[in-house]
């Protein structure tokens, strides 16, 4: 047999097959819509509330009066079918997202319409067994994964009648603890809004529908998979401001507090994300810090996964909007945390989960939270870690308005750490962006008058004109674009110059020389009368400049031992001037 002639055949086969297969999906269809669009008469509904009762070890006298055999009997009969129909139809489109371009989407949106009409929203869906519940709400989370049926479920007050469906719910759950199938319920619910609010327009539909209420009421869950659903469902929707505003009003930080502390690391991710986009609703502040919140977000920043340290650092940066949080964060020792994060070698953790892949591995139970760590590659790994870089820059930008904090900052070599990310190392965005904010940070800390002399020396003339002409407290990021370009275009013998001065500025490089427990750190300059020194007492972390000392000079002493003990003395006495103020 030749060759186009095997193929053809093979054709027809596959067509034949294709045309085969169509048919009894039509056929399969078309019987669970018939079953779906029958109006379930008062009889039947008292069927229905019957078994349910039966099943629960209700005697007959407490439940309601059992209708005729027959009835019974042909209302069983249709439970079995409808069953056995809706989950062939959730096994067999699992994997289908879009309906509406199927060849038989006019079947898959009339068994939507009759899901919602005849089940959702009569009086079966209060007396039918958990299970069958269970098994439309599954068939209805996989039809709206079309964009077309979500509308079609708004316009059919759908989404009113799952929300108060999700409620009745989750009062009982909460209340009375696990019923049969209610977690089961509540994950595929809390899917189906996390879907609904993943368009923008469509948020509205979702609060107005009040679900944002129960959703916050189920972060009081103890289960990890009910607590995750309503976590994605509300950092959908909490990007929309409006949306925010309305989930901020509601008493949700003391469970996210919970959150942050005892839950799994999943958890933790997805509560520090949400607090994230709630912390510009001053509601969410107030809560935050009457609960005192503080300690909690800070001892986060201890964590390895990047997105749950870089959540934490944006909800800082909000915090930092209030002067007495300033000052709270510099006591509780943030200052220090957040200069780690920018100077040390932690080994992170992180991964590629979307919302959107969290939630459908959630709803169909394949979650794995164990699993929440990636190898990611060398380019996303170094995008994530620059983009917390970013953030702990804006933390310290934002203290800096406090001049006390501006000052720790410095004391605890704030701008040689943070100075070394304006280096220029390659093109890519989030490094040029990076740039900006480290240049941010160090203007903020110049504008504080006691901090300038450090940068006098730190920039060559051209940058630091540049650097001045910025001006005080301008958080505009495009402000400082003019500075990123100028150290880009530095030749390698400029850059090694920049390098140079920036080394200066490292209190904790090795001393020029230790005199009784004193470092002498750098010389300043020499006038004619002497040499201008900066010294550390080695205990502690005061920096001071020994003015007109010059250690050779022979007026401290004709042998070492002198010179060295009338230094001592020189320095203890300008110890004791600096602590009462007088030099600066």
């Amino acid at each position: 047999m030749s060759n186009p002639v095997k193929k053809l055949r093979q054709g027809e086969k596959s067509l034949l097959k294709s045309r085969e297969l169509q048919r009894k999906a039509s056929h399969d269809l078309r019987r669970l819509q018939s079953l779906l669009a029958k109006g379930i008469p008062r009889q039947e509904v008292a069927a229905l509330s019957h078994s349910k009762a039966r099943s629960s070890g209700v005697s007959r006298s407490q439940g309601l009066h059992a209708p005729k055999d027959t009835s019974r009997q042909r209302s069983e009969s249709d439970i079995s079918s409808e069953a056995s129909e809706l989950e062939k139809f959730s096994i067999t489109y699992r994997d289908q997202r879009c309906f509406s371009s199927h060849p038989l989407q006019k079947l898959f949106s009339e068994i939507l319409t009759s899901l919602v009409k005849n089940r959702l929203c009569s009086d079966w869906i209060d007396h039918a067994l958990p299970e069958s519940v269970l098994r439309v709400l599954i068939c209805l989370r996989l039809l709206i994964r079309d964009p077309h049926h979500q509308k079609i479920l708004h316009q059919l007050q759908g989404i009113n009648l799952l929300a108060r469906y999700m409620e009745h719910v989750t009062v009982m759950y909460i209340s009375c603890g696990e019923q049969a199938f209610a977690v089961q319920k509540l994950v595929t619910m809390t899917y189906m809004f996390q879907k609904l609010s993943a368009v923008e327009d469509q948020r509205v539909w979702v609060t107005d529908s009040g679900a944002h209420r129960t959703l916050v009421k189920l972060l009081s869950t103890t289960d990890s998979s009910v607590l995750l659903g309503a976590l994605l469902a509300l950092t959908t929707l909490a990007e929309s401001p409006e949306c925010k505003e309305k989930i901020g009003e509601l008493p949700i930080v003391e469970n996210l507090l919970l959150i942050l502390q005892e839950y799994d690391l999943l958890s933790k991710r997805m509560g520090a994300e949400l607090l994230r986009l709630l912390s510009p609703v001053w509601q969410v502040r107030e809560q935050l810090r009457g609960l005192e919140g503080l300690p909690v977000l800070l001892s986060l920043l201890n964590a390895q996964h990047l997105k749950l340290l870089w959540s934490v650092a944006w909800v800082l940066v909000q915090l930092c909007e209030d002067p007495d949080t300033r000052a709270e964060i510099r006591s509780w020792g943030g200052v220090q945390q957040l200069l780690r994060l920018l100077h040390s070698d932690r080994q992170y953790i992180c991964d590629r989960s979307s919302i959107e892949t969290l939630s459908s591995a959630n709803a169909a139970g394949r979650i794995h939270r164990e699993h929440i760590r990636e190898e990611l590659s060398p380019q996303e790994e170094e995008g994530n870690t620059m983009a917390l870089q970013s953030a702990c820059c804006t933390v310290l930008t934002e203290l800096s308005l406090d001049d006390t904090s501006a000052q720790h900052i410095v004391q605890e070599n704030g701008v040689y750490i943070i100075v070394k990310l304006i280096l220029p190392q390659n093109q890519r965005p989030k490094r040029t962006s990076l740039q900006c904010y480290a240049f941010r940070t160090l203007r903020f800390l110049f504008s504080v008058e006691r901090n300038r002399h450090l940068f006098k020396r730190l920039f060559p003339t051209d940058l630091f004109e540049l650097f001045i002409d910025v001006g005080h407290y301008v958080r505009d990021l495009t402000a400082y674009e003019g500075l990123q370009t100028k150290v880009s275009l530095y030749t390698e013998e400029e850059v090694d110059s920049l390098k140079e001065s920036i080394e200066t500025v490292d209190q904790n490089r090795p001393p020029l020389k230790v005199i009784n427990g004193y470092s002498i750190l750098d010389h300043l300059g020499t006038g004619a009368f002497g040499s201008v020194f900066k010294v550390r007492k080695q205990s502690g972390q005061n920096l001071l400049a020994l003015k007109e000392v010059n250690l050779h000079n022979p007026v401290f002493g004709k042998d070492k031992k002198s010179r060295d003990r009338n230094v001592e003395t020189i320095i203890s006495e300008l110890t004791i001037v600096k602590e009462q103020g007088k030099l600066m």
